[in-house]
């Protein structure tokens, strides 16, 4: 099932404050600052954008600056177009010759953090997993994007230009477009716009309404029966109105399905 209508380099700007770290261990201290393109939260930095995926054009040879600058975050969509890299998943599944399930051709697809652009969709879970480890990242865990959508306001009415994009009919709007679809951390566009994939499986669930005492729907009702597992979905989509929000999430969407609705963004 293809479509479901539901509607390394780590970074040299990554900086950690920490304290004498175990040989081997991570550094003990807190995080204090991530790449331009990310935000601290917690102890990850989470894309701040929803991720729009570029095709580039001779990775290791021409452009191996151009792939540095996307590892560390500090590549402009001005940049990426120099290059000759094409965005993809804005009208339609054209990542190929990268497979549904990324077991091949998928070496030049980068995930990019970038405000102003439309955010990729059309992508399974695999191919978005590929896309951010390319880039230096990796899907974040369910935990993770829950804490990083904090203070991002559960929606009530759209009002078309600053609140989370959760009313339209046809399409996401371009990144951080939507100056009150923020959260406390920073991260734009959590809820609303497109779902967003994150790391974890689920034994594929039946859709269960939504969760007590809050709008946001939920697919997490018990082990639908199906061949594949569920991947984690996030946040709602642009035309879920009041449904869409901080806690929405589905566990009934195969990691190798495809939406018009669906994208994702990473953390590291």
């Amino acid at each position: 099932m293809r479509h479901v209508k539901w509607g390394i380099v780590m970074c040299a700007a990554l900086v950690l404050v920490a304290g004498p770290a175990a040989a081997g261990g991570p550094p003990s201290g807190p995080l204090t600052k991530c790449p331009a393109d990310a935000v601290v939260s917690g102890t990850v930095c989470m894309d701040k954008y929803e991720a729009s995926v570029w095709r580039v054009p001779n990775p290791t040879g021409a452009n191996k600056g151009l792939v540095k600058k996307i590892q560390a975050g500090t590549a402009t969509a001005g940049a990426l177009t120099a290059g000759g890299a094409a965005e993809l998943g804005v009208v339609g599944a054209d990542y190929a010759p990268c497979t549904d399930r990324a077991q091949t051709g998928c070496e030049d697809i980068y995930a990019v953090s970038l405000p102003g652009v439309v955010p990729s969709a059309y992508i399974t879970w695999f191919q978005a997993q590929q896309a951010c480890k390319n880039a230096g990242k990796r899907l974040p865990t369910n935990a993770e994007w829950q804490t990083a959508v904090a203070g991002t306001p559960d929606p009530g009415p759209d009002n078309g230009m600053t609140d989370c994009n959760t009313d339209s009919a046809h399409a996401a709007v371009t990144t951080g477009s939507r100056s009150s679809c923020v959260s406390a951390d920073g991260a734009f566009d959590m809820v609303g716009n497109l779902g967003e994939w994150v790391a974890d499986w689920v034994p594929s669930s039946g859709c269960g309404g939504v969760w007590s005492g809050s709008d946001d729907y939920q697919c997490l009702a018990g082990a639908a029966g199906t061949h594949e597992p569920g991947a984690l979905w996030r946040g709602g989509q642009f035309k879920y109105g009041t449904r869409a929000g901080p806690l929405t999430v589905f566990g009934n969407v195969q990691p190798s399905s495809q939406s018009y609705a669906g994208g994702f963004r990473c953390a590291r």
